[in-house]
């Protein structure tokens, strides 16, 4: 028999349990607008719950969670709600350095933070240090960050490499690829959940996502809690991942 995990009385199997789980954090703007509420509130509560979904991989015995904060395409949005969500994350990374010795969670950040505010790019920098020797779970934030935004930077890292006689240009494997991309050394995400009801990738993981099984909800972001993610990891166990091969 495997050992289950219950909450609330949904259970599934800590033996197939996904190492990592990736998630696109979609549906702030729609659910405070439900409410009568400013966009802005939609992204408050919303980091509430990246936080307690957070805290719960970690409980579970989830080893990789990375999440889409902030896409290359949402500069388009508001700059009242752009402003917000910088100071958001602002105010997460300021806590979650202060709770780092505490909690043990590893931060890393994928996307090309040199177009954020300086206050901004110190918080990650101090906050990827000081979290690299720890070996709980590690949290992968996507800020500013977009999937083909990814594979060109380490097409261009690549080609840089050639030209200055650092590595044989020619054939190129996959492995070499993926290790020229932001997630290097990380293993590609095993579940992909969206709530919102949307049902794309919108530019995320594009590489890594080749394999990943995807969950999609009509839930909204906020709304989106500890049974939530059960029932996305009770359906990961439901299926037959075959990786191209044929069904057993």
């Amino acid at each position: 028999m495997f050992k289950l995990f219950k909450k609330k009385k949904l259970a599934w199997e800590t033996k197939s349990l996904p190492c990592h789980i990736a998630v696109i954090m979609d549906g702030n703007g729609r659910w405070a607008s439900r409410r009568a509420l400013p966009r802005t509130a939609g992204h408050t509560v919303g980091a509430e719950t990246f936080r307690r979904i957070a805290t719960y991989c970690k409980e579970i015995g989830i080893q990789y969670l990375t999440v889409y904060a902030f896409s290359t395409e949402n500069w388009q949005r508001p700059p009242d709600e752009v402003e917000a969500i910088m100071k958001l994350l602002e105010k997460y990374l300021i806590e979650a350095l202060q709770k780092m010795e505490r909690d043990k969670v590893k931060m890393k950040f994928f996307g090309d933070t040199t177009v954020l505010s300086p206050k901004l790019r110190e918080l990650i920098a101090k906050t990827e240090e000081k979290s690299q020797t720890f070996d709980g779970v590690q949290v992968n934030i996507c800020v500013n960050y977009g999937g083909r935004d990814e594979i060109l930077s380490a097409v261009e890292r690549y080609a840089e490499a050639v030209a200055a006689g650092k590595t044989k240009g020619g054939h190129l494997t996959q492995e070499a690829f993926s290790a020229l991309l932001f997630s290097a050394g990380i293993p590609d995400p095993d579940l992909i959940i969206r709530p919102s009801g949307e049902m794309r990738l919108s530019n995320f993981l594009l590489w890594q996502s080749a394999y990943s099984e995807l969950y999609f909800t009509d839930v909204l972001w906020p709304d989106f809690n500890e049974r939530e993610l059960d029932r996305a990891i009770i359906a990961y166990q439901n299926r037959e991942r075959r990786y191209g091969g044929v069904r057993g």
